[in-house]
């Protein structure tokens, strides 16, 4: 049980690329992931969710986050933490919205106090990998040591066993 390692993401279910097509999911491709590293670590799950939801359309929900993303939004969250003090470890998972993180995932940055954390970032995306999603950690949590990331396909996410387990023994988590 790895009570020191928090796993922190975002996801978004409803219409969504995979693989090429729109296709609507009932989980969403990051929370997948989340959920899998949490079995495979025995670490805390916390959802970042906004107090906003996402319109479950794709083509709406991308113009929603692309108007956040040029007014440099925070939206609010629906729960915070009292505290990451106990937390060693972030592993930091969201999916890749215009080239960076979702804002949601910006405000939770920013609403705590990373130094001396470790950020392990795991990006699902449908071609783009991470973007620049890296660099905006670094900016927000300048005194966290950011870990190399994880980018998996939203298409793939059900079959990355492997490539998590791998990614997870080379952080020494497992």
């Amino acid at each position: 049980m790895n009570s020191n390692v928090l796993i922190a993401y975002f996801s978004r279910a409803g219409e969504n690329y995979r693989n090429g097509k729109l296709v609507t999911l009932t989980v969403g491709n990051t929370e997948i992931a989340a959920r899998k590293i949490a079995a495979m670590t025995g670490a805390d799950l916390f959802k970042i969710d906004p107090l906003h939801q996402y319109s479950k359309n794709y083509r709406v929900c991308t113009e929603e986050a692309k108007q956040e993303l040029q007014s440099n939004a925070r939206p609010g969250l629906k729960q915070y933490l009292d505290s990451i003090d106990s937390f060693n470890t972030i592993i930091l998972a969201y999916p890749n919205w215009w080239n960076t993180m979702p804002m949601p995932v910006w405000t939770f940055l920013e609403h705590y106090d990373f130094s001396d954390k470790v950020i392990l970032p795991l990006c699902t995306h449908e071609g783009s990998a991470m973007g620049r999603s890296l660099s905006d950690i670094r900016k927000l949590c300048p005194r966290a040591e950011l870990k190399p990331g994880l980018a998996i396909r939203g298409g793939e996410v059900e079959q990355a066993d492997k490539r998590i387990r791998d990614w997870l023994e080379d952080a020494g988590l497992i």
